[in-house]
């Protein structure tokens, strides 16, 4: 199958142009967060406001509580913040681990925002399970995950960076534990993701419209809509 693929194919004689794309440091190693907002920014920031109606009642998030008050507003009863250890200040703070959901209050939530989260937690599908645990009955997950993308060295170095994931692992990871309540979404093409790559911030871009092209096969950030079902 593979052997009769690859002679199907005709080699293409397109000049290419390398310019800098042959040089071995990046812009950036930080995702070019010291250059303006980095492009997997810009689709996490996007995709909440576009589901900024979720955002409401008890609304626990992922290591501080920023997006839950810029996107949720006065639809938020009450903001938590999730963290591993007792390093952030918050008077909403729970100490756990994702997955292991045992450390974590059970059904509480009515959205759980976890952005760049599930890439650095080794045991994915117990923290799947713990996001389903921590939510009620009819409360929504808003997920991100870096598809295409550098090792990030800040948390390689504190706790691991071990994932990267593609609609079809998403699918394979939520399904059975969400079932039909999930919807998975991905976002990026060729350059948009060569920028990423090369640390260039969105304000780099020669042209902001690319950022609203989607290739499916440059997966650079996927989103996750979750939905637990009601009792």
């Amino acid at each position: 199958m593979l052997k009769h693929y690859l002679n199907s194919l005709v080699r293409s004689r397109t000049t290419v142009s390398f310019g800098d794309i042959e040089r071995l440091d990046p812009v950036s190693r930080v995702f070019g967060l010291e250059r303006g907002t980095p492009v997997d920014r810009f689709y996490i920031e996007r995709f909440l406001m576009e589901r900024s109606d979720l955002i409401r009642g008890e609304v626990l998030e992922i290591g501080s509580d920023l997006y839950t008050r810029r996107f949720g507003g006065n639809a938020v009863s009450h903001g938590h913040v999730l963290a591993a250890k007792g390093t952030h200040e918050h008077e909403r703070m729970i100490i756990g681990d994702l997955s292991d959901s045992t450390s974590l209050p059970a059904e509480q939530m009515d959205c759980f925002i976890c952005t760049q989260t599930l890439n650095f937690i080794y045991d994915v599908p117990k923290a799947v399970e713990g996001a389903l645990h921590l939510l009620k009955p009819g409360g929504t997950l808003l997920a991100t995950v870096a598809g295409i993308s550098q090792v990030s060295r800040y948390d390689m170095d504190r706790w691991g960076d071990y994932w990267r994931f593609t609609t079809a692992s998403l699918e394979r990871l939520f399904t059975p534990v969400f079932g039909d309540g999930v919807v998975i979404t991905s976002h990026g093409n060729l350059p948009v993701t060569l920028a990423f790559l090369q640390g260039l911030s969105v304000e780099d871009l020669p042209d902001p419209t690319l950022l609203d092209v989607v290739d499916p096969d440059y997966q650079l950030l996927l989103t996750i809509i979750a939905r637990k079902g009601r009792k």
